[in-house]
């Protein structure tokens, strides 16, 4: 007999409710009925959505699934056409069902699976509402904004036998968005078509391409930075074809050592097309090879290797990506290809330093962005001119005042305003990373919000693929109280970036935008889901405790609001409302209400 193994899978546990009275009623038309909602509903969706039954427990049955998509929306059908088809059988006696589902950790022994991961979905299946679905946080993470459903937060729910409460979402959906079906009391016809399956993110109709992490075959790991520093360089000038659709930095490098599954990346990027290679350094010389493969097919459309010297690596990025370009869009014409070319400086040591202070900027700490001011003032001291580094330097201050690490605060935002106003002075007509970065750190650290949303505008003009630009783009409107435009300006981000390792800084701007919006239950589930990313995300948990305080969910707000404490001792009304250059006077007395409310001290 083999021994058990363990696997992560979706839980869907259903049953019938008041099964054993309807029996007392009518044994055998009840359980005629039975046999058909199984035989003629519920294994043919299972099966449509690559489920597994492997259990039936009375009238109620277990059912296993790969996909936490695929689960729920087999029970969303089920629920739906049940309700339907019941609504024409004999209203006296109808078959209602609840569903739970939960997303865990299983013991598989045989056939059969065990344990804790099972058990949850059985008893919140108890729980849930008659002709309802009530699903885990874990279901809840994997399946929000993919499916047409919304989510009710049910609380933390106390479970029998389950040690720790379990947070419950109750799952609503528009009819209109599913497939019905009608039936006679136990003639099922459930005419569902093929199952809504996890859908890629078709971000337009222009060809689209993800650049994963390059190998660095240096031999030496600290050239790691260099070889990161590379395909990020041929991102921006890929990015610059206003023909291409170009998946952010932060999302393709999430694939960074793990076994690559082209298709699957396709898929959960929204991409055609893939570029992955090499970056090989030795002395002054440099090789980079790169090979363009199609998702859909697995075939390898392009494969090229670059050489050339170190004085000359801004050409060889920009070779890499006009051939890739090229490839995609046979039909580029001369002066797009020349337009998207750019040499950010003159000398290759302020380069090498830029890359490392870029390197840091990516991980988001106090200490890495205290590590790369020194490394860009040293750019900047080799070559004076370097729009970039100057930009890089003062978002470096913007976010240490974002964070309250600042210690001289007005002394550091003179300095970042200083850094910013020289960035734009140096910025080329054609260097949208500079003239958008510039501009959120006017618009946030000197209240500038026109002059940094003009510089924004303008950078995203030049490039429509820079995901930070659209997030920047988007805060800057909530400062001006265009929350509703915000809004699409931080989807578009989220489209451009849909893997980002910083998704709770973006899910948590959208959230700001729903709140200012009024749209206060969204703002909280969002802000939710950020936290659940990184549990000590401070602005989430913020948006929590405020947007819990208008929305009347006092409980939710004080317990957020005693989190924001625990995390940051010293937080007050009078310091945190003016960390947000809110326009509006009433954006700025709704932000402070909320964390009154809530019960952040004055």
């Amino acid at each position: 007999m083999a021994q058990p193994t363990r696997k992560l899978t979706a839980i869907v546990a259903m049953d019938v409710v008041g099964y054993s009275r309807l029996m007392g009623d009518d044994e055998s038309g009840t359980h005629a009925r039975l046999k058909a909602l199984r035989s003629q509903l519920i294994e043919p969706a299972v099966a449509r959505h690559n489920g597994r039954l492997f259990k039936l427990v009375g009238d109620g049955v277990l059912v296993d699934f790969p996909s936490a998509v695929e689960a729920l929306s087999a029970a969303i059908e089920i629920q739906q056409t049940a309700t339907g088809a019941e609504k024409s059988a004999l209203e006296s006696h109808p078959l209602s069902l609840r569903i739970g589902l939960h997303l865990g950790d299983v013991l598989v022994d045989d056939e059969d699976l065990y344990g804790d991961g099972v058990n949850v979905a059985v008893r919140l299946e108890a729980a849930a509402p008659v002709g309802g679905i009530l699903v885990s946080r874990s279901i809840y993470d994997a399946v929000a904004r993919r499916l047409k459903a919304s989510f009710e937060d049910a609380g933390r729910l106390s479970l029998k036998n389950i040690h720790q409460p379990v947070e419950a979402f109750t799952v609503k959906w528009k009819s209109s968005d599913w497939s019905t079906a009608s039936s006679k009391a136990v003639e099922w016809t459930p005419a569902v078509p093929s199952a809504p399956t996890e859908p890629p993110v078709i971000l337009s109709d222009k060809p689209s391409v993800a650049v994963l992490p390059f190998r660095n075959l240096s031999g030496d790991v600290e050239q790691d930075y260099f070889a990161d520093g590379m395909v990020t360089e041929i991102i921006t000038a890929l990015s610059r074809f206003k023909s291409l659709l170009v998946i952010s930095r932060n999302s393709s490098f999430t694939y960074r050592d793990s076994s690559i599954d082209i298709s699957k990346v396709g898929r959960e990027l929204g991409v055609r097309y893939v570029l992955e290679g090499s970056v090989r350094k030795s002395g002054e010389r440099i090789r980079i090879a790169g090979q363009l493969i199609d998702c859909e097919t697995g075939t390898h459309l392009w494969a090229e290797r670059f050489d050339g010297s170190l004085d000359g690596v801004f050409e060889l990025q920009d070779r890499v990506a006009a051939s890739v370009a090229c490839e995609l869009v046979p039909q580029l014409r001369v002066a797009e290809i020349e337009r998207a070319k750019r040499k950010p400086t003159d000398s290759l040591h302020a380069y090498d330093h830029y890359l490392r202070a870029l390197a840091n900027t990516y991980k988001w700490t106090k200490s890495a962005h205290e590590a790369a001011l020194p490394m860009l003032y040293e750019a900047i001291r080799l070559d004076a001119n370097f729009a970039a580094a100057y930009a890089l330097a003062g978002m470096c201050y913007t976010l240490r005042k974002q964070s309250r690490w600042m210690t001289d605060v007005a002394a550091e935002s003179a300095e970042a305003i200083r850094l910013s106003r020289r960035a734009i002075e140096l910025a080329s007509q054609d260097d949208p990373w500079s003239l958008t970065v510039a501009g959120f750190n006017l618009a946030y650290v000197a209240e500038e919000l026109e002059v940094g949303a003009d510089l924004i505008e303008r950078g995203l003009i030049l490039n429509q693929n820079f995901a930070l630009g659209w997030h920047f783009s988007g805060w800057v409107k909530i400062y001006l109280g265009e929350p509703e435009v915000a809004l699409e300006h931080l989807e578009r981000s989220l489209r451009l970036s849909p893997r980002d390792p910083n998704v709770m800084q973006m899910k948590t701007a959208v959230a700001f935008a729903s709140f200012f919006a009024g749209h206060y239950d969204d703002a909280m589930q969002l802000a939710r889901k950020a936290v659940g990313e990184v549990p000590s995300f401070l602005p989430a948990w913020r948006m929590i405790a405020i947007s819990g305080a208008l929305s009347g969910q006092l409980d939710h707000a004080k317990a957020a609001a005693s989190r924001v404490l625990e995390l940051d001792p010293l937080a007050r009304v009078t310091t945190l409302v003016p960390m947000l250059p809110l326009r509006r006077p009433q954006d700025r007395e709704r932000y402070r209400d909320g964390l009154l409310r809530a019960g952040i001290p004055e």
